[in-house]
């Protein structure tokens, strides 16, 4: 039996959880407090902190380093590569320390997953990391030449339950299409075509409108907006990725919360739930096209695939184009274990970050 330690660093938390094979035998969500992390001039800086957390709490299970097989942690903002498992090396450290991609608190999971690998005598990895890109050629142009059109989507949960779906249902993943949809804070909707996300919707800034995001939106309109004079470059920006969405139209960005407003009569908020349907409807259709109509399955996962609501609207628009399958929530720490699992049973070959990225950025 392996033992897998999983690593989740977020704003306000770090999870992490100790796997017997794919069982949990131990989990924990350990908060930091605004006061503790206002000491620290950059995220940068609360690696010792985050670190010794987690060594405090393994303590506490009883569980060393050395006790470890393994240890995978979310994959931060590293180069654009291509989705799978990579062995955290020198390079990733450095894109992450200097945010090559952006800065986040994920990009400590490597950092820490790596320390404390080096202390147990094993490996530490990242799996399919939001960063991840492998759109095709076509997909990048935008229509600006000053433009690129960039990937950025919920790849860690996507291709886990893709995986996990294809387990289940005898499909191949490494041959059959699926158009993969992650209905959460953000929304990603990506056709995937024989193991390849070949074009995907970027979560932050386009697609459909999400609970707290704005996706695609009229052009011409929000060059206006953002020469009004009524915005900062940082509020406006602010307003579309975190104040957009639900929580623009209805002050909130919990889908529980639209659906008792509904049920208590509000067809605003109907008109609103639906118009969010009908968009990712829309990019379902439009993900259909880029696989020319070779679809294996539509699969809808993440926090809002729990709204019947929800899925029966996107089922009325676009459930002509394949069967839909339906796998609600999100579980990245199994999602992280189960990609150690991979490699220590030699299901799957650890992909070379340092090679990866060159490549990439050859491409680019």
């Amino acid at each position: 039996m392996s033992l897998i330690l999983t690593i989740n660093p977020g704003s306000t938390s770090t999870k992490v959880a100790v796997f017997q094979d794919e069982v949990v035998a131990h989990e924990i969500s350990l908060s930091h407090s605004m006061e503790e992390l206002k000491q620290y001039d950059d995220i940068s800086d609360q690696k010792p902190m985050r670190e010794a957390a987690i060594q405090d709490w393994l303590k506490s299970i009883g569980i060393a380093p050395q006790d470890l097989d393994i240890i995978v942690s979310r994959g931060g903002l590293v180069r654009p590569i291509p989705t799978g498992t990579y062995e955290v090396t020198d390079l990733m450290i450095e894109d992450l320390k200097a945010g090559y991609s952006g800065i986040h608190a994920s990009n400590l999971g490597a950092q820490i997953a790596r320390d404390l690998a080096k202390a147990g005598g094993i490996q530490a990895y990242i799996a399919d990391p939001v960063a991840s890109d492998e759109m095709e050629p076509v997909a990048r142009l935008s229509g600006l030449p000053e433009i690129t059109r960039r990937s950025n989507s919920h790849y860690l949960n996507m291709k886990s339950v893709t995986r996990r779906v294809c387990k289940e249902k005898g499909f191949d993943f490494q041959k059959d299409n699926f158009i993969i949809c992650h209905l959460g804070g953000g929304i990603s909707v990506a056709p995937q075509q024989a193991g390849r996300v070949i074009d995907t919707n970027n979560a932050n800034e386009s697609g459909p409108f999400s609970p707290e995001r704005a996706g695609s939106l009229p052009v011409g309109d929000l060059v206006k907006l953002a020469f009004s004079g009524k915005y900062t470059e940082k509020e406006l920006l602010k307003k579309i990725i975190g104040g957009g969405g639900l929580m623009g139209y209805l002050k909130t960005n919990d889908g529980r919360n639209v659906e008792a407003m509904i049920a208590a009569g509000d067809h605003n908020a109907e008109l609103i739930f639906r118009a969010m349907g009908y968009q990712i409807a829309k990019e379902i259709g439009a993900s259909a096209a880029v696989l020319a109509g070779d679809v294996r399955a539509v699969i809808l996962t993440g926090g809002l695939a729990y709204s019947k609501r929800l899925i029966e609207t996107i089922r009325e628009y676009a459930g002509f184009i394949a069967p839909f399958i339906v796998e609600p929530g999100e579980d990245e720490m199994k999602s992280l274990a189960e990609a150690g699992l991979r490699i220590l049973r030699k299901e799957e070959t650890a992909k070379n970050y340092d090679l990866e990225a060159k490549k990439h950025d050859q491409i680019l």
